[in-house]
């Protein structure tokens, strides 16, 4: 076999043969064992190992799995006498006994390349080793119609210059299986459907990714997206995207669809039909503008983004005392409401000290108490990054090393906090956040700390500062190419159902965007815009994509991702709670609190009228909330927020309390409506519930029905009108 090597030097190009070089047990050897998995976590890999032998992860710790090779069980697995009949090849030959079955073939390159090695002294992985640096997936990006194949080929660049063809022992796999499949072992990808999806290659710890985009078969005229509408730079990427994927935009929505999205997007709130029939009534050329801007202004706008970053502070009655949980949620609304950036308000967590009473900040530290908690969610709430893999060995889906997790997390290895920090149904809670002069985390592997740093970051000049300043520098900075693109992607989500990198908290390369210019430039405006949120929702809520109809066309109907149109979907658990409260005007009870044994705790904090956006925390105890999937602030993963449907939440509102219970109740707004004619009292509904005005048919049927019922029966029909529009889809939707 030969292995073919590209030398740069003088502009010479010639081949190497595996005879004329020695094999590297870094860069030939452990490919060839990660390639047939031997050292996956089914296998050797595991924790405990299998057989009695153990290997890295994914070999993650070459100088381990190469000792465990050759030296342990006293240099039994290999037998440099007679190479072909070392454990170590016979093994995965199955040409003895072998749980793992048979996973080389005696005529294979791979087995010629291991007895090879051996018969070289089966030299080790050294610190003079070339070093990979990057690894290239190519053709990096491919316009193929299904039905199409193509073989990716996978590259490997070393810090000496030269590059190697590994594309026999890359593992390759395909973000959406919808669009393109791949064979893992070869890496030939097939197209099966269409739209844009990505095919990765995982080679030593290095990820490399090539993008297929395959056009919907629609003939679409040049002319229906050169005279697409557009107000700015979002309009331009998108419709680019869609001109590429031969998908036709919907058109813009109806006014009375902009007014009850946009409420709902951006305060988390019905319109009023007085604020309906006004908007619908002006014939103001700009009053969508008028109307975001009056939104942005409004003190709902607090409850609601106040709620929702709460979810990404885990701000929770079950982790925190009640004054605690006081301080920390009055900051963030604080901060909120004065439009802080973003930048700002991040550099106030990660660099928090001071008496939790005071400094509400301080209590993030109160929750991730350990270096590596604190390392964790500050990567995943403010990066978007999920490193928790790097703990125990490299990361096998991304880039990070175990020694990079442990420099990160050694930033908050003299985080120390002074006060009584118990059960939280006693004392005050208060505590006080200071930095120790000294200590360090220790990698568990090596027992000696890893030098503070940043991940991907220098490390820390002066360990004996406050490294977390270091680190608020680095994280903060718009030159950081996750912090800014996690913040655009989730505020992005809020307007869209989802993010062009679903799930919004997972930034890793092998998830890639939807649509990658678009993320860019979404970024680069916040960065611009100084990390003022307000700015960047204004120029989402201002474009076209914004405003496009949910209703799908037969050229646009097979796309879920790139916002040829709205998704429609259903309200958060909250907004619908408050939605349900706004029409029926009853408000629900919220005197109990769920503490972390499970044990419920009265409590007089939330008065009556309440909201369910205006509550500080996700321990209160509510069955619908629970229900329609609220997020309980355990983790910071988006996943702890559910959407799915389930027959629990179909068979509440059909006959649950919450929304009969408040119809039948005496002081609903369904009392004072009986008093007005029937066709006032349909009107009103409709804009309480829809935002529009009932159509012709629907008033005509529903005034046929009024006008046969017999008086005694008014009050029931007016109730089962409010419970058939706010059970429709049409009400539990955002469209």
């Amino acid at each position: 076999m030969r292995f073919f090597v590209l030398f740069a030097a003088f502009g010479m190009t010639f081949t190497v043969s595996s005879a004329e070089r020695p094999i590297s047990f870094r860069h030939d050897v452990l490919p060839v064992i990660s390639k047939v998995g031997c050292n996956s976590g089914g296998c050797h890999g595991a924790l405990a190992g299998k057989g009695g032998f153990r290997l890295s992860l994914n070999a993650y710790n070459p100088a381990s799995d190469h000792y465990n090779i050759t030296r342990e069980m006293r240099g039994r697995r290999v037998e440099f006498s007679d190479p072909a009949r070392s454990l170590f090849v016979i093994k995965p030959t199955a040409a003895v006994r072998h749980k793992g079955g048979k996973m080389l073939h005696e005529d294979s390159a791979d087995y010629q390349l291991l007895v090879k090695w051996i018969q070289q002294g089966a030299p080790g992985p050294t610190d003079a080793d070339v070093k990979l640096q990057r690894v290239e997936l190519s053709p990096g990006n491919s316009k193929l119609k299904k039905g199409d194949s193509r073989q990716l080929e996978v590259i490997a660049h070393f810090s000496d210059g030269t590059r190697r063809d590994v594309t026999a022992w890359a593992r390759f796999n395909s973000t959406d299986a919808s669009v393109a499949i791949v064979d893992e072992k070869t890496g030939k990808a097939e197209v099966v459907g269409f739209g844009q999806g990505a095919i990765t290659a995982w080679y030593s710890g290095q990820i490399a990714i090539a993008r297929i985009t395959s056009p919907w078969p629609n003939t679409i005229a040049d002319a229906v997206f050169a005279q697409a509408p557009r107000r700015n730079f979002i309009d331009e990427l998108v419709l680019a995207q869609l001109r590429q994927l031969n998908l036709k935009p919907s058109p813009p929505c109806t006014d009375s669809e902009f007014i009850r999205r946009a409420h709902l997007d951006v305060i988390g709130a019905l319109p009023t039909p007085a604020e309906t029939k006004a908007f619908l009534a002006s014939t103001a050329k700009d009053k969508r503008d008028k109307l975001i801007d009056q939104l942005l202004a409004r003190p709902e706008f607090i409850d609601y983004w106040t709620y929702r970053w709460a979810d990404l502070f885990l701000i929770s009655g079950k982790k925190l005392r009640p004054n605690a949980l006081k301080a920390y949620y009055n900051w963030l609304r604080g901060e909120v409401a004065k439009n802080t950036p973003w930048d700002q308000i991040v550099r106030q967590v990660i660099t928090a000290r001071g008496d939790s009473m005071v400094r509400g900040a301080t209590n993030f530290y109160a929750i991730h108490q350990e270096p590596e908690t604190m390392a964790e969610n500050v990567s995943q709430a403010f990066m978007s990054l999920s490193i928790g893999c790097a703990k125990c060995h490299n990361h096998p889906l991304e880039k990070w090393t175990n020694d990079q997790y442990y420099s990160f997390a050694n930033l908050f290895a003299r985080v120390r906090v002074k006060g009584w920090g118990g059960d939280a149904r006693k004392g005050s809670g208060a505590r006080t956040l200071f930095i120790a002069s000294r200590g360090d985390l220790l990698q568990p592997r090596t027992g000696k700390p890893q030098l503070p740093a940043p991940l991907d970051g220098a490390p820390v000049a002066n360990p004996a500062t406050d490294r977390r300043a270091v680190l608020a520098d680095w994280l903060t900075s718009p030159d950081n190419p996750y912090f800014t693109r996690s913040i655009a992607n989730r505020v992005w989500a809020n307007f869209f159902g989802r993010g062009i990198v679903n799930p919004v908290d997972d930034l890793r390369v092998s998830n890639p965007a939807t649509n990658e210019p678009l993320l860019k430039a979404l970024a680069t405006h916040l960065a611009k815009n100084k990390y003022d949120l307000k700015s960047l929702m204004r120029i989402i809520l201002q474009s076209e994509t914004y405003g496009r109809s949910s209703a799908p066309l037969a050229e646009n109907i097979g796309d879920t991702r790139f916002y040829s149109r709205q998704y429609p979907r259903r309200l958060m658990a909250e907004v619908l709670q408050d939605a349900i409260t706004s029409v029926t005007q009853v408000s629900p009870k919220f005197g109990t609190i769920t503490l972390s044994d499970g044990s419920k705790q009265n409590t007089a904090f939330y008065k009556d009228g309440t909201r369910a956006l205006q509550l500080f925390d996700s321990a209160v105890t509510s069955y619908f909330l629970k229900t329609f999937g609220r997020n309980a602030r355990e983790i910071t993963c988006e996943c702890e927020r559910s959407n799915k449907p389930s027959m629990v939440q179909v068979l509440h509102l059909s006959n649950g309390k919450t929304l009969n219970a408040n119809l039948r109740n005496e002081k609903s707004r369904v009392t004072p409506l009986l008093k007005k004619d029937n066709g006032a009292l349909i009107d009103e509904a409709y804009l309480l519930c829809l935002a529009r005005a009932p159509s012709a048919g629907e008033r005509k049927r529903l005034l046929t029905v009024f006008a046969n019922a017999p008086a005694t029966d008014r009050r029931a029909i007016v109730e089962d009108l409010f419970w058939a529009l706010m059970t429709s889809r049409e009400f539990l939707f955002q469209h």
